[in-house]
């Protein structure tokens, strides 16, 4: 039997606990979620792969003309394929690489890299990430 109080502080803890989890991770997830003027990140599929502790994930990416992404990288490589427009990237040390509709890049893992719609009307990619599981998708680059 608990003490009378104690259920509630119990509660309480387990709360606080959660709480501090989700903002624990919010930290690190929010670099990848937090909306940006000018970009939707549409999730279309994430599955396990058959190598243990590895997933691919598929995102549509839609960048207005002329909004830029910010250098980031990947816990695993990227395959860009671009549907839309014109998009130039720039993976740190290599020269700048711009690519319209249809044009492939492979990004190796943790590669630091930059997106930026180049054309003049909206230009969309399609981005699947073959990543370590549990680890966050995308980290922004200081």
């Amino acid at each position: 039997m608990l003490v009378p109080g104690t259920t509630a502080r119990i509660w309480a803890v387990a709360i606080l606990a959660a709480v501090g989890v989700v903002v624990g991770s919010a930290v690190t997830v929010s670099v990848a979620q937090a909306p940006q003027q000018g970009i939707r990140r549409i999730d279309l599929q994430r599955h396990d792969l058959g190598v243990p502790g590895r997933e691919v994930v598929q995102v549509r990416v839609e960048l207005d003309a002329g909004v830029a992404f910010g250098r980031h990288s990947h816990p695993g490589e990227e395959i860009v394929n671009v549907l839309e427009g014109s998009l130039e990237y720039q993976i740190d040390g290599k020269p700048p690489v711009t690519l319209k509709a249809g044009g492939v890049l492979f990004i190796p893992a943790g590669m630091v890299h930059a997106a930026k719609n180049v054309g003049s009307g909206s230009g969309v990619e399609l981005a699947t990430y073959i990543v370590e599981k549990g680890k966050p998708l995308l980290v922004m680059a200081r």
